[in-house]
Order: C-alpha cells, then sequence, then structure tokens
C-alpha cells in the first residue's frame, strides 16, 4: 500500500532547541494514524510541519508524494484541517461558515452549495444551517468544523484533539463518522488525549516524547509488547514496595500513589499480595494503551 506522508530523520529547530529529533515514519494511504505525547513532545510540531505552516529544518517530508518544500500551496489544497481551537466565523450562520471557506478552494457556487447540504447532513446539523455560531453547543461546533475541513474533499485528513472537551454522546457521534470517512478512503492523522479513543480509531500509533518516536506501532501491538495482558493494582505504600522488592518483582511501577505489578501470572501475584505482604485491597484487570503511555514516558498524559 502506497505511503501518503513520509518523513525520514525530520528535524526541527526552534533557537537551537530540537522540537522534533530525527523523527521517521510513514502513513499508508486510507489508515488512520495517530500521535500520542504529553505537552511538549513535538506532536503538535510535527502536525504543523505537515500542514506546511511550519517549515522544517531537516530531514525528508513528503505529503502527497510531493515534498513540503516548494509545494506548499499544493499541498494545502489537499489538506483537510480540523484545528483543536474553536475557529469557526462568528459572524456568519452555520452554513454561512461552509459557503464561504469553500470560497478559499474555488468551489463553483452550485458545487459548494451542494457540498455544504451534504456534509451538514454528514454531521447531523442540517437542521442548524440557519443558525447562528454562538447558538451552538460545543459539540455541534466541533462537528461543524469537521465539515469545513471536508469542503474540499481532502486527501488527508488532520485533526488535533477532534473531541476535546465533547461529552460521551459527542464523542461517539465524531468517532461514527471518523470511522466512516475511513471506509471512504480518506487517510486521518490525528493527535488525541484520550486512550480509548486512540485504541478504538487508530490503525497504528506514534508514541512520541522529547521530540523522538519512543515506540510505534498497532495499538493491541503495544498494549501486549510493553504492559504485557494483566497489571495488578495495589496501594503504593512503603509495606506494600518494600515487600514486592522482598518477592523480586522487578516489572512494576507507582503511579499516582498506586503500584502497577505487569504480569503474566496475576493469580500468583494477588496470592503473595494478600498472603505474604498483608494488603487488603488488590485488583487484577487487561493492560491498557494508558498502561503502555506512562510505562514509556513515565508520566500520566495531563496537558
Amino acid at each position: 500500500m502506497p505511503s501518503i506522508v513520509v518523513a525520514e530523520n525530520l528535524i526541527k529547530r526552534y533557537d537551537g532547541l530540537k522540537a522534533v529529533d530525527g523523527i521517521s515514519f510513514a502513513v499508508e494511504k486510507g489508515e488512520l494514524f495517530g500521535f500520542l505525547g504529553p505537552n511538549g513532545a513535538g506532536k503538535t510540531t510535527t502536525m504543523k510541519m505537515i500542514q506546511c505552516v511550519s517549515p522544517k529544518t531537516s530531514g525528508r517530508l513528503e505529503v502527497a508524494g510531493m515534498d513540503v518544500v516548494g509545494n506548499e500551496r499544493e499541498i494545502k489544497a489537499s489538506l483537510g484541517v480540523v484545528p483543536q481551537e474553536n475557529n469557526l466565523d462568528p459572524d456568519f450562520t452555520t452554513y454561512q461558515n461552509l459557503m464561504v471557506y469553500s470560497r478559499y478552494f474555488n468551489i463553483p457556487g452550485r458545487e459548494a452549495e451542494a457540498r455544504t447540504k451534504k456534509l451538514l447532513n454528514f454531521v447531523q446539523l442540517w437542521g442548524k444551517r440557519d443558525v447562528e455560531i454562538e447558538e451552538l453547543s460545543g459539540g455541534m461546533k466541533r462537528r461543524l468544523i469537521l465539515a469545513r475541513a471536508l469542503i474540499n474533499n481532502p486527501r488527508v485528513l488532520i485533526l488535533d484533539e477532534p473531541t476535546l472537551g465533547l461529552d460521551p454522546q459527542g464523542r461517539q457521534l465524531i468517532w461514527e463518522r471518523l470511522r466512516q470517512l475511513k471506509s471512504e478512503g480518506v487517510t486521518i492523522i490525528m493527535t488525541t488525549h484520550y486512550m480509548d479513543e486512540a485504541a478504538q480509531l487508530c490503525d497504528r500509533l506514534a508514541i512520541m516524547n522529547f521530540g523522538k518516536i519512543i515506540a510505534h506501532g498497532v495499538p493491541s501491538d503495544l498494549v501486549k509488547k510493553y504492559a504485557g495482558v494483566t497489571v495488578v493494582e495495589a496501594s503504593g505504600t512503603p509495606k506494600v514496595l518494600r515487600c514486592l522488592k522482598k518477592l523480586g518483582a522487578k516489572d512494576y511501577d507507582v503511579v499516582g500513589g498506586t503500584a502497577r505489578i505487569f504480569t503474566k501470572n496475576p493469580k500468583k501475584v494477588l496470592s503473595a499480595l494478600i498472603g505474604t505482604c498483608g494488603v487488603g485491597k488488590v485488583t487484577a484487570r487487561e493492560t491498557t494503551l494508558e498502561d503502555v503511555f506512562i510505562k514509556l514516558t513515565g508520566k500520566e498524559l495531563l496537558e
């Protein structure tokens, strides 16, 4: 399958600081590719370079077969962008926001009208077409921004935190629409702070930290590789930590006052913690992408 975005040893410096430090990745046509990382990891800078709004310092970066240097206009015309902030024009209605935006792509009037109607139906906002922007809920605004990003029939859709701040219903609707777009062959690149969102939607992920890609692959494969199958959790008190050391446990950490022991034999660990350590409350659960993230970066995603 051909790659629609290719980066090799991509570097971005700001006043001597390497915001992106020699990363390499490829996004295949028609896949949903995600970037995860704490604040300052370099994921947003990477997205800006793909969008041709921030020039690379060195390395190779191609989008839709074009080098980002010298082809900025053509690349931007092939992209749809959903920024993190709600930047809709408050002077226009829902319908007018899409119609005015279509002019940036020289879409003829009748075609723009047809696309606007189709997209507003797609995001379930046709009934709100004559409503002022300030009267829309947060979820409706996010859906309208998604519709706006699709007005030019983009080859690549760029999403920066597409469901940030939405309620569960709003998130599910966006998820459903993204899955539909993917099924229609649209390539999607996104950042998200929601681990379940990344696990549910992304075909592949790149986890970034300090400007580098520290792990990449299919979400389920990353979980198995870095966190195993089961994690046992207990209060991370000095007593429990001393007991874990006595038991010879090696694959564990303490996050937010909770000791997490990664194991292939949860029954044995549970028995030892309760019997030998005298721990009153112990739980076992399946590992998740969040376990992988914390294990690799040493921090929770709190931006």
